[in-house]
Order: C-alpha cells, then structure tokens, then sequence
C-alpha cells in the first residue's frame, strides 16, 4: 500500500482492455545530475529487493480498497494474487551513475511492473540522494573515518534508509540501532549535552561515563569550556581516553587546541571527533586539521541540498497485439525519454580511467564499438531475488562496488566545485 492510487486505476483499466498481461520493459532512470554535481551513486537496490519479495496484497488492504470502492472485483482478485514474476536488471548497488543511465530495468507483464512504480521510486530516490552526497563526503575526508548521525534529522522510516544508504558508501558506522540490527552495520554512541548537564558536575558526567564503558569510550568536551574540559577528562580516563568529540564553535581551530593539549598530557593516542552540522564542504574544510573522523547527520540524510535524485519509472518497450516488442518513448516537451530497452557500457580508457557512459537501445551495447565494462546486473530472474544483493552481504558487497567504481573515474571526479558530470553520456 506505499504506492499511488493511479497505479491501481491503471491496471483496472489495463485488465479491461485486455492489455495487462503485454510484455513490457520499465526503467529507471535520471534526466540529469543535481546542478553541480559530477557524479551519482546508485543507492537503495537491496533495500528495494527486500521490499519486493513482501510486496503483497493482504486481506486488510484488499478490504480498504474493496470498501473505499478504489477498484473493482476483478482487480482485487488480480491485486490478492501478485506476486512479481518478471526480471528486474540494473547496475550493481554503490556503482556511479550518470544522467539517462539506465540504473533499473524492469521486464514483466504491464500490471506486474506498474505496480512496482511508485515503491522502486521512494526507495531509489532517496536512498540515491543520500548515497550521492555520502560518497562527496567520504571522498572529501581522505581516509578518515566518517560516521552517519542523522537519525535525529528526518523521519523515522527515512533515517534507517539513510543509515544504510550511508554504509554503502563506507561510512564507517551509524548511531541508528535499527539499521545496525538489520544489516550488521557497526553502531556508535556515547553522551549528548543533556548528560552533562543532568550531572552536578563535568567531573560527575565524565567519571559516570567511564565507569560504565571504560576509559576507551569518547567524552564530549564542549558543554561549558573546552579547554577545562579536556584537562578534567585525561584526568579521569587517564592515557587510555579514547577520543574526545567536538560539536560547536570554529573546529578547525579547537581541533588544533585540543590536539596540543592532549599531546602536552601525554595523551597523544586519544582521537578527536567532530561533528556540527557538516557536509563535504565542511569536511574538506577540515583536511588540515588533526581531526580522526567526522559525525555526519543533517546534510547526509537529506542528500546535501539534493534531497532526491529525481529518478523516473518509464515505459520504454511493450509487445504488440501479436506478441512482437515495440520500442516506445515520450516526446514531452522538457521530459523525453529513449525507447527500446537498453545495455550499457562504461568505456575505460588506456590509463584505466572511465571517459565515457555508452547506451545503446539499437543492437548490444558491445556491438558499439567502445570498450571497456558492462554495468547491468540480473537482480530478480524469474521472480527470484539473486543471491548477494540483499542483507549484510549486499550491503558489504554495494561498499566493494562503490570503492572501486569511484576510483575508476577520472580525478575531477573529486572536486566539490560545480561543474559538468565528470564524463558523457553517449547513445550508440
């Protein structure tokens, strides 16, 4: 029932003309990039396969729309009965992507396929936005570790996604337990303002935290003032502090306070966090400054200004009334698309650097004359979700396809500066 009305009308009228059960092929796709950004990341594949093997209609929500008279009889007993049978293809979970890159392509009967619409959309869109700004993010952080801590800042629902839109693009770990729970992600955590301020003492705060995870765990430092703060929490943790976060004021300068006076008390192995609202321009930011990782929460969970990836579900081939496929597009002013089904081939050139997005509708896209690597993966085959795309495995599995997806495209790719994507998109 996450899905719109019109998908529902849609195949009523369908099963009454006799053309529901045509064949057809769907994809999903973007027009374009958000302005400015080089590159996007394919975000929420093994999410979305979790969610269609229990895409069901049961008996509450057949008698919703029985008593809200949304459809009649034969489409309810249609709706009672759905179970996708079809094949769903699409670039692996964590692969970059580029405007018309044909990320999902769904082939099933029409009523099969349109009522995924609205469901693969949600999930690809937002879990592609957050995975396209995570991606900046961790670039933007060099080998440093970044950490999701966005719960706080979306809806519930929204922050689980994000948590584990966030892993595939190698956050190191999140504060959200429900995606911890679902998807092995480590989990983080430690104190927030209100515990120190709930004490009669910073000193009262930090030896309660100690004595209940050790001296290990990561003190906030910044409730009253920092510097007196980080004298009281080496005294209490003594060397074995674990880290010590900073939240507020100009970080990059606290950080090279904190750094000194840690060292100065012999403390030279305990880490500095920072957090406060940061997105990869931030991070960036603080490329200089002795910081060991970064708490990611506002401008992660909502896409970093792009808060969807504005991807489409379109019908680009449907067989005729004997059964032959027919190649169909839009010619919308503003929203074309390209008909026929379509191949992709990533072209890498001789320094091993991708230079070009290669889609053909025509004839195999290996045909075309460009060399380098296809991008389109069975996911569902005959009904059955693959092995390897969901659980900890997809998840694990979406983290090694992003790592050296983006380490394939050229270096601008890691400029934070607006600009055009990073390479073309070519139709052969």
């Amino acid at each position: 029932m996450l899905t719109d009305q019109y998908e529902l009308t849609m195949v009523q009228a369908a099963l009454r003309s006799g053309t529901a059960h045509r064949q057809c092929t769907f994809e999903v796709f973007a027009r374009q990039l958000p302005p400015g950004r080089r590159y996007g990341v394919v975000g929420g594949t093994g999410r979305m396969l979790e969610g269609l093997e229990q895409f069901r209609f049961g008996a509450a929500e057949l008698e919703y729309l029985r008593r809200e008279s949304i459809v009649d009889d034969a489409t309810l007993q249609f709706l009672a009965d759905y179970r996708f049978s079809g094949d769903i293809s699409g670039y692996a979970e964590g692969e970059a992507y580029f405007p018309h890159s044909p990320v999902l392509k769904v082939t099933a009967s029409f009523a099969e396929a349109c009522l995924l619409e609205t469901f693969i959309l949600s999930v690809m869109n937002h879990d592609s936005a957050v995975t396209s700004a995570g991606s900046r993010m961790t670039l933007a952080a060099g080998g440093r570790l970044c950490l999701e801590m966005g719960g706080r800042r979306t809806q519930e629902h929204s922050a689980v996604a994000a948590a584990r839109a966030a892993a595939v693009v190698n956050f190191a770990a999140t504060s959200n337990l429900q995606a911890g729970r679902e998807w092995g992600i480590p989990t983080v955590g430690t104190a927030a303002h209100s515990f120190m301020l709930l004490h009669d003492s910073e000193e009262e705060a930090f030896a309660a935290q100690v004595q209940a995870f050790g001296a290990g765990t990561t003190l906030l430092v910044d409730t009253y003032d920092v510097e007196a703060a980080v004298r009281k929490a080496v005294e209490i943790a003594g060397p074995e502090l674990g880290a010590v976060r900073l939240d507020s004021g100009d970080l990059v300068q606290q950080a090279h306070d904190v750094r000194g006076l840690l060292d100065s008390l012999g403390n030279q192995n305990t880490q500095i966090v920072v957090s406060s609202d940061l997105d990869e321009h931030a991070i960036a930011g603080l490329a200089a400054a002795p910081v060991n990782s970064y708490g990611v929460g506002t401008r992660l969970v909502t896409g970093s200004g792009a808060p969807t990836a504005s991807m489409v579900y379109k019908l680009v081939e449907r067989a005729d009334a004997d059964g032959r496929p027919v190649p169909v597009e839009k010619a919308s002013a503003g929203k074309t698309s390209i008909g026929g089904s379509k191949s992709v081939l990533r072209s890498i050139g001789e320094d091993g650097r991708a230079e070009a997005e290669v889609i053909s509708a025509e004839a195999p896209v290996e045909e075309s004359g460009y060399t380098g690597r296809t991008l389109q993966v069975p996911l569902v085959i005959g009904g059955e979700v693959q092995p390897g795309c969901t659980g900890e495995e997809g998840v694990r599995r979406a983290g090694h396809r992003h790592r050296a997806s983006v380490h394939q495209l050229p270096a601008e790719a890691r400029r934070l500066s607006s600009g055009e994507p990073v390479i073309p998109t070519i139709f052969a």
